[in-house]
């Protein structure tokens, strides 16, 4: 391609010595279109080295489905991540609540399965868990048999394994004979670290939109791609539906009736959702959801009486990520990550049976913004730093319950949050990341549930004891295979 920028470039200048007229005005145009054909050039390379990325993700997944798919066997992937948080809450009065060291072990055991290149069988266990023995609950426990020291030599009365994602996945090319490839899925689906939040995770992104969603699910979603039959580059839809509390009774129940509903507690708990990307070249992408909540439970004025339902909650956020900002201008820009995102949550409450949602027996909505950017680090080869920024309203309420912090969801704040973290990998599997969070509230509730006992008030007339900022320091090692 040089080659031909130059001889085009002999080609002009022998046609501006022959002709009449200003020879600096026609080699200043020259000039002019060279550098037009070096931008070109540039923007197709940038394009070709988009498609190739692409390729290889598609044919990664395809390899990875074949090799689940011939060998007989699970395929078995560890995330091991040992972290310190330092960790200061400052309360209205002045006074601080700290901890200088809170160690934590965190395990993921990923395994899968593919009997056919249709279907697949994904699951997760986890394991977290502080450092050391929490003697306060070995107590309230009535013994030392769950005694940290030799828990795993004891026999128990329990069966505890955690289970975090376990999903069938069915996919296919065509929908009812049309060119819509699409997917169906059911189980306990990977519903946090979904997109904003994975990119300071350094993971790839889950389903959920993680400024509204951040919680663990039991499920079904099925998603269709629809870029092939509509002119809009990229778009796909996808339908989630999930329960997060069931009344069904338990087993041996006094009057015989097993698994049967109970209103008298409360009702289920549902969720059903739509997120739809109208727009994604690969580059830039627009990512929209809706979502309905029912039967929310919380806490009444008097915690002590335990979870009761309050009422129904909608769901709403649009998204804007940019993977590189601009063509062409800088290799540092094309490795840039940035995205913008709106959200809005409202209430209907169900006429105060249980106590007010929120604390208001009206409807009430609330908004949040969430801006972030990931970039290389300009002083390593490797590493990458990134800057968050999310700002709550008053009535504000996400759903953002497993987000991985140690002060509550940065998310769900009724106020201002910052965030910056530095990531870098040392070796093959090893990386080490540190990051800091602050939140300023301006409100109360934060990090409460969705009944009267998470009324927001005002934080300079809140009691004393309320937490007015949390700050949180984290560092760690993590280990994947």
């Amino acid at each position: 391609m040089k080659k031909l920028i130059a001889i085009s470039a002999i080609a002009a200048l022998a046609t501006v010595s022959s002709a009449n007229g200003d020879v600096q005005a026609q080699l200043d145009a020259l000039k002019a279109q060279i550098k037009q054909l070096e931008a070109k050039l540039k923007k197709q390379e940038k394009t070709v080295k988009k498609v190739v990325k692409t390729v290889k993700k598609v044919n990664k997944k395809a390899n990875e489905a074949k090799m689940l798919a011939n060998n007989d066997n699970l395929k078995w992937n560890v995330d091991f991540r040992t972290a310190v948080d330092k960790i200061t809450y400052t309360h209205v009065n002045g006074e601080k609540s700290t901890n200088d060291s809170l160690l934590t072990n965190r395990l993921w055991m990923d395994f899968a399965y593919a009997p056919t290149e249709n279907m697949s069988f994904y699951g997760r266990l986890s394991y977290l868990k502080a450092f050391g023995a929490e003697t306060q609950n070995n107590q309230r426990d009535g013994g030392n048999a769950t005694f940290d020291w030799l828990t795993n030599e004891n026999a128990h009365g329990d069966n505890n394994l955690r289970v975090k994602q376990a999903y069938w996945l069915y996919r296919n090319d065509t929908f009812l004979d049309n060119d819509v490839s699409w997917t169906a899925s059911i189980g306990r689906r990977p519903s946090t670290d979904g997109m904003g939040i994975n990119l300071r995770e350094f993971q790839d992104r889950q389903s959920a939109l993680a400024h509204t969603v951040n919680v663990e699910f039991d499920g079904a979603s099925f998603r269709w791609n629809i870029d092939k039959v509509t002119p809009l580059t990229g778009a796909w839809v996808k339908l989630c539906m999930g329960r997060g509390v069931t009344n069904a009774k338990p087993r041996f129940t006094a009057d015989g009736t097993d698994y049967s509903t109970d209103n008298t507690q409360h009702f289920d708990s549902n969720m059903v959702g739509f997120i739809f990307v109208p727009y994604d070249d690969g580059q830039y992408s627009l990512h929209m959801n809706y979502a309905k909540a029912t039967n929310l439970i919380g806490y009444g004025a008097n915690p002590l009486l335990g979870f009761k339902e309050f009422g129904d909650m909608e769901y709403f956020t649009a998204a804007v990520v940019a993977e590189g900002v601009g063509s062409g201008i800088s290799d540092y820009l094309d490795d840039t990550r940035v995205f913008l995102s709106y959200a809005q949550s409202t209430t209907d409450p169900n006429n105060g049976i249980n106590g007010s949602m929120l604390g208001s027996a009206d409807s009430e909505t609330g908004h949040s913004w969430w801006i972030g950017a990931n970039v290389p680090c300009p002083i390593t080869d490797d590493g990458r730093i990134g800057v968050e920024w999310n700002k709550g309203s008053k009535y504000w309420r996400s759903m953002t319950y497993g987000e991985d912090t140690m002060v509550g969801s940065k998310i769900a704040a009724r106020g201002t949050a910052w965030e910056v973290y530095y990531h870098k990998p040392l070796v093959k599997g090893l990386d080490a990341s540190i990051r800091y969070t602050k939140i300023d509230y301006d409100y109360t509730g934060s990090n409460g549930f969705f009944g009267s006992y998470s009324a927001p008030t005002e934080i300079d007339s809140a009691p004393g004891s309320a937490v007015k900022e949390a700050e949180d320091i984290r560092a760690y090692l993590r280990y994947r295979f």
